[in-house]
């Protein structure tokens, strides 16, 4: 079977592909407009989900991760005033697991948002995160 590519689409000819698609949609949805995520940043997100759902990526797991890219962006308060206090510590739950277990998926979200200086500062102190 093919592997299949992500596409940013190139002079308004070709269009961007479904999995950019669905992560711009997942990333309003929690509540970060796509274009404060740079298009290098989006393309290593969907080669992620690519190496965990070799088959195809659930149309959840879009949620979870622009959620946890959410969370990472905004920070705590932000990220509470628009998802509410039970979302935040779902999300603060994700990341100490995260930590915990440094080779995980969201890890390997987390680290992402960090390397891209994406990762809000309070995020980066509360869990002492460093890029080393």
């Amino acid at each position: 079977m093919a592997q299949r590519r992500s596409s940013l689409g190139f002079l308004g000819m070709f269009g961007r592909s479904g999995d950019l698609r669905q992560l711009d949609i997942a990333l309003r949805g929690a509540d970060l407009h796509p274009a404060l995520v740079p298009e290098g940043v989006k393309l290593t997100i969907v080669n992620l989900m690519k190496d965990r759902w070799p088959d195809e990526p659930p149309p959840q797991a879009y949620t979870a991760v622009a959620q946890l890219v959410g969370y990472c962006i905004a920070g705590s308060d932000i990220f509470e005033r628009s998802h509410g206090p039970q979302q935040r510590q779902e999300m603060e739950r994700r990341i100490e697991d995260a930590v915990e277990a440094s080779d995980s998926f969201d890890a390997q979200i987390v680290l992402m948002t960090l390397h891209a200086k994406l990762i809000n500062p309070e995020v980066v102190e509360r869990y002492g995160l460093s890029a080393g």
